[in-house]
């Protein structure tokens, strides 16, 4: 199959659960829409043996988490100028839009990128440790510890949004 072939198939086969992946990762539809675009043009433009759709879907996934952190790390150091150039904002506490549901991937944004990457990998890819491991080019006992970090501080956060929509109703 050429790449095109291969890249459509991708798309129409599998599209929607690469959005989810994406999504999972950075918390935001229109940024999971880029990431899956990235990584599609990322993949098919460098010449290579000829594609499956298989494999593709695992060389997108994988330049998606990458860029993923990459962006992370740009927004973290870019975070860290910006007092620099403007007075800072007040941050509105959008804390009591939770209501009584549970918001995991509201949740997910209090992880470190890491620990997201981890969680998102062990627990919606359902990837052995060992392959969360290799995939974030670590070793399997620091994945166990940023996912028992993980783990630990989203319990905390459902808990509390949990226990503030039941004070807001009791």
């Amino acid at each position: 199959m050429e790449w095109h072939d291969v890249a459509s198939e991708l798309l129409r086969v599998r599209g929607e659960a690469l959005k989810r992946y994406g999504y999972l990762l950075c918390g935001d539809r229109e940024e999971a829409d880029d990431l899956v675009q990235e990584a599609i043009v990322r993949v098919f433009s460098q010449a290579r043996r000829s594609w499956e759709v298989g494999s593709a879907e695992r060389y997108v996934r994988r330049v998606m988490l990458n860029r993923y952190l990459d962006q992370y790390r740009w927004r973290a150091r870019w975070t860290r100028l910006l007092p620099r150039l403007v007075s800072p904002n007040t941050a509105d506490d959008f804390s009591a839009a939770s209501g009584e549901r549970l918001d995991v991937v509201g949740a997910l944004d209090v992880l470190s990128p890491r620990q997201r990457a981890c969680a998102v990998l062990r627990f919606y890819e359902d990837l052995p440790i060992t392959e969360v491991a290799e995939r974030l080019g670590c070793g399997t006992g620091t994945v166990k510890r940023y996912l028992s970090e993980a783990v630990a501080r989203l319990g905390e956060v459902l808990v509390l949004d949990q226990a503030e929509g039941e004070n807001d109703h009791g």
